[in-house]
C-alpha cells in the first residue's frame, strides 16, 4: 500500500496555497483597476464613441438628433477636394519633418558622441526646444519672420532682398511649419540615439578596427543594427505625434494661407466646431486611426524581419 511521506503536501496545504495565490492575484488586480478605469474613460470610450459617431448624420447644434447613414459620410469625405489636400499635405509633412528630424539628431548624436569641447554644455541645453511650450515655439517663429522688425527680414533688407510675412506666404509657410517640427524635435533625437549609442561595448568597435573596418563599415554593421530598436521607437512616436498634430499648424497659420497648411487635424477641427458636422469630422478621425494602426503594424514588422 502506497503511503503519504512527509514532504507531499496535504490538503489543506493546497487550500492554502491557493488561497495564497488568489489573495495574491486579486490584491494585483486590485493595484491596476484604478488605471484600467482611467484609460477606458479617457481613452477606450472616447475612441468607440467617436468610430460609433462616424457612421451618424449629427450636428454640433443639436447633438441628441442623430441620423444613421452608414457609409455615406466616408464616401462623402472619399470625394472632397478639401480632404484630398489636407491628406497629402499631412503625409508630406509627416515624410518630411519626421525623417529630417531623425537624420539630422542621428548627425548630431554621433557628434555628441565624440569628446568635443562644450559637448556637455550642448546636451544640457538641447533639450530645452523639446520642453518649450508649442505656444512659445510659434510666438518666437512668427516674431522672427515678422515684417519690419522680425531679424529675418532685418537680415533681407540689409542685403536689398524681398521681404514679406512669411507665414502669409503660401510658398513659404508650408516649409516654416517643417521647420518648426524640426527644430523642436531634432535635439529630441539626438539625445535619445546618443544614449543608444552609449550602450554599445567599445570592444565591438575595436574588434572591428583590428579587422580593417573603416568608420562607415563600423557605422553600418555595428552602430546601426544596435540602435534600431531605438530608432524604431522614436519613428513610430514622430510619425504619429506628427501626424496628428493640431497645435502647431492651428496656432501658426490655422491651416492657411490659402489652405497650404491645412491638414487632417486642422481639417477636423473645422468640420467638427466651425460647420458643425461632427458625423463627418468623426469619420475623418476613424481613417486617421485606421492609417496610423496599418502604418505602425506594418513598420514594426518590417523592422521585426531586419
Amino acid at each position: 500500500m502506497a503511503t503519504r511521506t512527509d514532504t507531499e503536501p496535504t490538503g489543506g496545504a493546497y487550500v492554502d496555497e491557493f488561497r495564497a495565490f488568489l489573495e495574491d492575484t486579486w490584491l494585483g488586480y486590485a493595484l491596476v483597476l484604478p488605471s484600467v478605469v482611467l484609460m477606458g474613460i479617457i481613452i477606450i470610450y472616447p475612441t468607440l464613441r467617436g468610430i460609433q459617431l462616424a457612421f451618424y448624420e449629427a450636428s454640433l447644434l443639436n447633438p441628441q438628433q442623430k441620423t444613421f447613414v452608414g457609409l455615406q459620410n466616408f464616401a462623402q469625405m472619399a470625394g472632397a477636394p478639401a480632404f484630398q489636400t489636407a491628406l497629402w499635405h499631412t503625409v508630406l509633412l509627416t515624410a518630411l519633418a519626421v525623417s529630417l528630424q531623425y537624420v539630422l539628431g542621428l548627425g548630431l548624436a554621433l557628434a555628441l558622441k565624440e569628446k568635443v569641447p562644450g559637448a556637455g554644455l550642448f546636451r544640457s541645453l538641447s533639450m530645452i526646444t523639446w520642453v518649450l511650450p508649442i505656444i512659445v515655439m510659434v510666438i518666437i517663429f512668427r516674431f522672427m519672420t515678422q515684417t519690419g522688425f522680425g531679424p529675418i527680414n532685418i537680415v533681407l533688407s540689409s542685403l536689398g532682398m524681398e521681404t514679406a510675412a512669411w507665414f502669409g506666404q503660401p510658398g513659404v509657410a508650408f516649409p516654416l511649419v517643417v521647420v518648426m517640427h524640426v527644430w523642436r524635435n531634432v535635439p529630441f533625437y539626438a539625445i535619445a540615439l546618443m544614449a543608444a549609442m552609449k550602450s554599445i561595448p567599445e570592444t565591438q568597435y575595436e574588434a572591428a578596427r583590428l579587422d580593417g573596418a573603416g568608420p562607415l563599415q563600423r557605422f553600418r554593421y555595428i552602430t546601426l543594427p544596435q540602435i534600431s530598436y531605438v530608432s524604431m521607437i522614436m519613428i513610430v512616436l514622430h510619425v504619429i505625434f506628427t501626424f496628428n498634430n493640431f497645435d502647431i499648424i492651428y496656432l501658426s497659420t490655422g491651416g492657411g494661407p490659402l489652405g497650404n497648411t491645412e491638414v487632417l487635424a486642422t481639417y477636423i477641427y473645422k468640420q467638427a466646431f466651425q460647420q458643425y458636422a461632427m458625423g463627418y469630422a468623426a469619420s475623418i478621425g476613424v481613417t486617421m486611426l485606421l492609417i496610423m494602426m496599418v502604418f505602425t503594424v506594418v513598420y514594426a514588422h518590417l523592422e521585426a524581419r531586419d
